[in-house]
């Protein structure tokens, strides 16, 4: 995985952010979701490196990050910080603007960055996830049941910390494992770093305040965003899983246009996991977005 790639860490933003970096040609930062990390690119770096400089980074909490301890009103694992740590990151790499592929959680974190550090972001590509502001304010039973995790990971430490820790494998596979593709779209190779690394000391808080922040302070970022009229101002895509749940319980490509000014989006035949699971179709759509060509 990642061949012709470079594995390092800086000191960013008072934490160590572990990533991958390789090719050539304009940044593009690649983030990742929950349960995982930076890897769940591996089925397209290769392609991606011949048209960019991609930095793939792991999230503060994830993968070989830094796991800060849990914070009042869970600030150390809010969007806003995670965010940072990225500005700051690329900023350390020298790149003054880059765009952003991302998924799942770090979408949510992209979210931030390019609202928070919109003179960085030139284009953005967000994968399955509606605004979080708006999925927490429709959720219905069919969402509930299907992302049971977002509401036993915001529980009080430490009943959900506990449970991860004391078998991260079944963790893992009760997540992963129960998408609309089951454990298909997964190589063994990637299996075993995910759970390598939620395995470490610190990895199970880092996935309980990220969710926790989720569901307090981030949201009141977001609904100041609103209040002030702050939108995103880079051109924006987004795509969702046919067969995953965002696109059943939600409009995506509506909720995305009330926070979004220049904003475009569709279904791709995926479930949750589109990297792993429509590595082709993902980069048909997103080379032309990004203005190449394959």
């Amino acid at each position: 995985m990642f061949q012709g790639y470079k594995k390092d860490t800086l000191r960013v933003n008072g934490i160590d952010i572990s990533f991958r970096i390789g090719g050539r040609g304009p940044a593009l930062l690649l983030l990742h979701g929950h349960p995982q990390t930076h890897v769940i690119w591996h089925k397209v770096a290769d392609t991606l490196a011949e048209h960019f400089t991609v930095i793939a980074a792991d999230l503060r909490g994830y993968g070989d990050s830094s796991k800060p301890s849990a914070s009042q009103k869970h600030i150390a694992h809010s969007n806003r910080m995670m965010a940072q740590d990225m500005a700051d990151l690329m900023k350390r790499l020298g790149f003054e603007q880059f765009s952003i592929l991302a998924h799942d959680r770090g979408a949510r974190v992209s979210h931030r960055l390019a609202m928070d550090h919109p003179h960085l972001v030139e284009r953005m590509i967000l994968l399955d996830i509606a605004p979080t502001l708006s999925m927490y304010t429709q959720t219905n039973e069919e969402f509930a049941r299907a992302y049971w995790h977002w509401f036993f990971l915001i529980r009080p430490a430490p009943l959900p910390e506990a449970l991860i820790e004391s078998d991260p494998e079944l963790y893992l596979r009760s997540v992963m494992g129960t998408r609309s593709s089951g454990m298909l779209p997964f190589t063994d190779e990637a299996f075993e770093e995910y759970l390598r690394c939620l395995r470490q000391p610190g990895s199970a808080t880092g996935i309980c305040e990220d969710y926790r922040a989720s569901a307090t302070i981030d949201l009141e970022h977001d609904r100041a965003d609103i209040e002030k009229g702050k939108k995103l101002a880079c051109p924006l895509l987004v795509m969702w899983g046919s067969e995953g749940t965002v696109g059943r319980c939600f409009k995506p490509l509506n909720e995305w246009k009330k926070v979004a000014d220049q904003v475009q989006g569709k279904p791709l035949p995926a479930g949750h996991y589109i990297a792993e699971e429509a590595p082709k179709q993902l980069l048909a759509e997103l080379l032309p977005f990004f203005n190449l060509e394959r």
